[in-house]
C-alpha cells in the first residue's frame, strides 16, 4: 500500500508530496502519474518525503533517479531510503560514511558541490 499526501506551499509555490507505505510494483505507477500531475500544474519545486516509506524496489528506485534528475528534491530518513538517495544523487557511488541522520537531496544542491 502506498499513501500520497500533497502539501502546498502557496508563498512559494512549492509542493511537497509525503509518501509512505511501499514503493514498489503498481504503487510506483500510482507515484510517477500523481507526479505527472504535478508537473503539468507548472508547480515550481516538488519536495518528494520518503521518511514515511518501508520498501523501495528497483522501479521505485528508477522513478525516484528520474524524479530527482528533473528537479526534484528528496528527502529521506531510515537506513533503506538514505541509501537510495545517497545512490541516487551520488550516481551510483554510495558512501555510508557521509551519511546524516535525515538526508536532503535537490538537483541544485549537487550542482552546487
Amino acid at each position: 500500500m502506498l499513501k500520497i499526501t500533497e502539501q502546498k506551499d502557496e508563498a512559494t509555490q512549492r509542493v511537497a508530496l509525503v509518501i509512505e507505505g511501499r514503493l514498489a510494483g503498481p504503487w510506483v505507477d500510482e507515484l510517477e502519474a500523481f507526479c505527472h500531475v504535478v508537473s503539468e500544474n507548472r508547480q515550481r519545486r516538488t519536495m518528494i518525503d520518503l521518511t514515511g516509506v518501508t520498501f523501495i524496489d528497483a522501479t521505485g528506485r528508477a522513478l525516484l533517479a528520474r524524479l530527482w534528475q528533473d528537479g526534484a528534491e528528496l528527502r529521506a530518513s531510515g537506513c533503506l531510503t538514505r541509501c537510495v538517495v545517497e545512490e541516487i544523487t551520488r550516481g551510483g557511488k554510495f558512501n555510508p560514511l557521509s551519511m546524516k541522520e535525515d538526508t536532503v537531496a535537490s538537483r541544485m544542491t549537487q550542482d552546487e558541490k
